[in-house]
């Protein structure tokens, strides 16, 4: 007997069981059952059955007895492979330096306490992988004790990879905040986070030019920014060995002060931008005339008050509307609840002149656009009304900035200072990836200061993998290739995706049909990679097992694949 399928051009084929059977010199076929109604796998089992074979259930031929997550582990260790990430950490393998390791990864694909981090990662390979399955949350925080020691070591190391003799390191910092009142570190200050009353500790990031961190400095909640730029200069010249450098931050972060000490500092130039108060000094004055900009949206020149600087004006157009906007609504937003005031005081409801004051500070303040109102209040009146000339003052600034370098145009063309400064999207891109769903440095629960700083630069590590990782993958995630375009457009323009980028954004499709990914999505599909533990059930419960792994799929192994040209 055997099974016959017989195509049939418009239906589903025939299948039958058959027998041949000899009539004389000939072979008749004989017809014995219709098995058209039974699915593919059942006709198989009976086609090996008349074969001969003796069919038995799968789970009495071998079972799984685990199946943890494994192809998000094996990508994140690859890409350290690629980057010689544990020479960094350590020249020589020890217990330590795994469990560092092991903590980095589970910062980049599961970031919790340290508690949690040992038990989830038992769901995974990773603790077999690097040998720490035995390993609970003490000995997490001794090998953090152990991390926060080499810290010198391991910048410099970074620090040779990334910054050259010359070259720009982008810094800035920010803050994240605690939950707790007991570290040394903890204060109150200029929350960048919005949790108002929350203690918080700032940290400054020294990055190279695209944005890879090399550095992190941790220091009290209450610290001005400019007080954290000094310390970097000085890491960066004795520490690192860098002779020379190009330093670029923010108006907030090299300020007058700090330019005047960087000028004792051989080798150390700067690029920066001006505050709004001496644009207004600069305009008023004429040494900044706004009709420049009807024909242009950038130009350099000099000024008396800057000796041995150059700085160039530039505005955008975009950023022009984008502030007028604001500025309106919150002056609407403004005058609306001060007219509710000035109607409790016409009724009565409200009287006294510190009384009404109170009142009307806490709605000022709100919107933070008080310099734009004359304000009228006695013990039983209130008139207010918008100081337009103070308005149009400002408004004729919108858009507009003035960056200033102590780099000579031999060093740097116009256009591309505008370029550097504008780098410094690349350090808070890593703040939003180290703050947020990424590698989510906060809220900080350590009491000890060791510990947080620790805990920061442990971030920072995690980071630096993950950067190169999304540099390996844009071609599958939601990010512009073309990167290149970056060195020739217009640096004052707004930025616009290209048009590859946008199809991914609006498709939401790569061109072979596959799905584009954030980072986060992309783990979470190599994460159904697993690491089948198999064991033949007849040996008894302490059978030897062996091990299968999930053949990555088309798109799995893509993203596999891209990880090998990770670039040192």
């Amino acid at each position: 007997m055997y099974i016959d399928i017989i195509p049939n051009r418009k239906s589903p084929p025939a299948i039958l069981l058959r027998e041949s059977v000899r009539e004389g010199t000939k072979i008749q076929k004989r017809t014995l059952a219709n098995l058209s109604t039974l699915s593919m796998p059942q006709v198989e089992s009976i086609r090996r059955i008349l074969k001969g074979e003796n069919l038995v259930a799968l789970e009495e031929r071998f079972q799984i007895v685990a199946s943890p997550h494994h192809g998000h582990v094996q990508a994140v260790l690859a890409a350290m492979k690629r980057l010689g990430f544990e020479d960094i950490v350590a020249s020589r393998q020890c217990r330590e330096r795994d469990l560092v390791v092991s903590m980095i990864i589970a910062r980049i694909l599961e970031p919790d306490t340290k508690l949690a981090t040992t038990r989830w990662w038992h769901t995974t390979t990773l603790p077999d992988i690097l040998g720490v399955s035995n390993a609970d949350e003490d000995d997490l925080y001794n090998a953090m004790d152990w991390l926060l020691k080499r810290q010198d070591r391991i910048e410099k190391k970074l620090a040779a990879r990334h910054l050259t003799e010359g070259g720009m390191a982008l810094y800035d910092l920010s803050s994240s905040y605690f939950e707790g009142i007991t570290c040394p570190l903890a204060a109150l200050g200029h929350n960048r986070d919005g949790k108002k009353g929350k203690l918080q500790v700032n940290y400054g990031l020294l990055t190279d030019d695209n944005g890879r961190p090399v550095s992190v400095s941790v220091f009290a909640g209450n610290i001005g920014d400019t007080k954290t730029l000094m310390p970097q200069v000085r890491k960066a010249k004795e520490n690192f060995g860098i002779k020379t450098m190009v330093l670029v931050g923010d108006r907030g972060m090299i300020s007058q002060t700090q330019i005047d000490e960087i000028k004792d500092i051989a080798g150390i130039d700067w690029i920066t931008a001006l505050r709004t108060e001496a644009i207004l000094k600069l305009v008023n004055g004429e040494a900044l005339q706004l009709e420049l900009f009807d024909e242009r949206n950038l130009f350099e020149f000099t000024h008396p008050d800057f000796p041995g600087e150059r700085l160039v004006a530039c505005r955008n157009p975009e950023l022009r509307k984008l502030r007028g906007h604001k500025r309106e609504s919150l002056l609407d937003a403004t005058s609306r609840e001060l007219a509710k005031v000035q109607t409790m005081v016409a009724r009565g409801t409200l009287a006294g002149k510190d009384n009404i004051g109170v009142r009307v500070g806490r709605v000022i303040n709100k919107y933070k656009v008080a310099k734009h109102f004359v304000l009228d209040i006695k013990d039983n009146l209130f008139n207010f009304h918008i100081d337009t000339e103070k308005v149009a003052a400002e408004a004729a600034l919108d858009g507009i900035y003035v960056l200033r370098t102590s780099l000579v145009k031999e060093r740097l063309s116009t256009e591309d200072i505008v370029r550097s400064y504008k780098n410094l999207s690349q350090v808070e891109r890593a703040f939003h990836s180290m703050k947020t769903m990424d590698l989510k440095v906060r809220p900080i629960h350590h009491r000890l200061e060791n510990r947080v700083r620790a805990h920061i630069f442990l971030c920072m590590l995690a980071y630096y993998v993950e950067w190169h990782m999304r540099e390996a993958w844009r071609s599958v995630l939601f990010c512009d290739e073309d990167q290149e375009c970056k060195k020739t457009r217009d640096p004052v323009a707004p930025t616009k995706r290209s048009k590859a980028a946008l199809e991914k954004v609006h498709s939401k499709m790569l061109t072979d049909g596959s799905a584009v990914h954030s980072f986060q999505t992309l783990l979470k599909l190599l994460s159904t990679v697993v690491r089948n533990r198999c064991r033949v059930p007849v040996n008894g419960p302490n059978a030897s097992t062996f091990d299968v792994v999930t053949t990555p799929t088309a798109e799995q192994q893509r993203a596999c694949d891209l990880l090998e040209g990770i670039k040192v």
